[in-house]
């Protein structure tokens, strides 16, 4: 089953580990999309400086948005490979 789009609760749903699983995968689904998000906001920005120039806000949004992708990014990607991983192994299981 894949946690992040869960279907309608079901007897395996109860278990404490699928129901953490779950949580994770919806915190790294949302961090995906925040520091996705990010990188978007700053490549959009830096695509705005290239054609009119770099004035300093520009610049200022472009380095906000690669700092908030850096800062925020890697833990939800992290997370989620262990989530696919573990869910993965109670398959093969």
């Amino acid at each position: 089953m894949d946690l992040v789009t869960k279907g309608p609760v079901t007897a395996p749903d109860l278990d404490p580990v699928t129901r953490r699983r779950a949580r994770i995968a919806r915190f790294s689904k949302l961090g995906k999309r925040v520091g996705y998000l990010a990188l978007l906001v700053a490549i959009a920005c830096f695509a705005v400086g290239v054609i009119n120039g770099f004035s300093p806000t520009i610049v200022q949004v472009i380095v906000a948005g690669l700092v908030v992708m850096c800062v925020v990014l890697p833990a939800p990607i992290v997370l989620g490979y262990g989530v696919r991983a573990a869910e993965r192994e109670d398959r093969e299981r």
